[in-house]
């Protein structure tokens, strides 16, 4: 089952939360005192694709995964705010009015960087963090161009969801290789509009969000995160290995696990291996 659970975010923006299973009568998690898990996707994601993670923690825990503002079934609102702020506000929030802090944070990319900003704001809302593929270090302006570009040659309006997968899958320059999992990935934040399939976010606001963190390094507050933390990296991933090995060395508690045969999407790319990767932590995190 899937239960949704709308949070009010910073500016009183309507977000929604999702649960994908229901844990039995007195059985659920939240009443054993079992810490709860909190999922952020990344840029352009949603809830759904912790999906598969989230019913995998849901036999012990109570985990629930937040389709961020500007995503999935959350808000859009054009004149809403979408600053770092706003974003670990937001994920403060669902913490808070979930009753699910102190709780294990599980971040990818856009979302690891809200965790770690958030576990050094309020360090009494996260006990453990878990940071999947993101840098710490500035991407710069020729990043952000970069994206720009990429938006543009997204050949919109298309026509079928297997036009969707077969493009981002294979066709997108941005692809070295056949990767079935990352037209999986696409397909599930298109929506069917009256012209064909397009993207149920607004690309604009992807790119502001984007611009809120591209040109800074976040070093610094990496190394406010108090609370046990595991970087997590695909092998073929965005994040390098000497990148990943230094956030380790910054972060106090830091540890480090990695999956191979993955790219950035690492918990969609190899479901299995990812939670292999992470399982050792979480056992330490909350039976330590």
């Amino acid at each position: 089952m899937v239960r949704r659970i709308d949070v009010t975010g910073a500016g009183g923006v309507r977000l929604a939360a999702w649960e994908f299973a229901d844990p039995p009568g007195n059985d659920r998690p939240e009443a054993s005192g079992t810490p709860g898990v909190l999922l952020l996707h990344g840029l352009m994601g949603r809830a759904s694709h912790w999906e598969s993670t989230a019913r995998w923690l849901s036999g012990r825990h109570r985990a629930v995964a937040l389709d961020q503002r500007g995503h999935g079934q959350s808000d859009k609102a054009p004149k809403a705010e979408y600053t770092r702020e706003a974003y670990v506000e937001d994920a403060e929030a669902a913490l808070e009015q979930l009753g699910l802090g102190p709780a294990v944070v599980v971040g990818h990319a856009m979302g690891a960087l809200t965790g770690w900003q958030l576990a050094a704001k309020r360090p009494d809302l996260v006990r453990a963090l878990i940071i999947c593929d993101m840098r710490a270090s500035a991407l710069g302006a020729s990043s952000q161009r970069e994206w720009e570009d990429w938006f543009k040659a997204w050949p919109l309006p298309f026509a079928t969801l297997d036009d969707v997968r077969k493009w981002f899958g294979e066709d997108d320059p941005w692809v070295e290789r056949h990767n079935p999992s990352r037209g999986e990935f696409y397909a599930e934040v298109m929506h069917e509009s009256p012209d064909g399939w397009r993207p149920v976010f607004e690309p604009e606001q992807m790119l502001e969000s984007r611009r809120t963190w591209v040109y800074d390094a976040h070093w610094e507050e990496l190394a406010q995160v108090r609370c046990p933390a595991l970087v997590v990296r695909g092998l073929d991933g965005e994040l390098g290995r000497a990148e990943s090995q230094e956030m380790v060395r910054v972060l106090p508690r830091g540890q480090y696990a990695e999956v191979a045969d993955a790219g950035h999407l690492v918990h969609y790319d190899r479901p299995e291996a990812w939670r292999a990767a992470i399982e050792p932590f979480l056992d330490g995190v909350l039976t330590g």
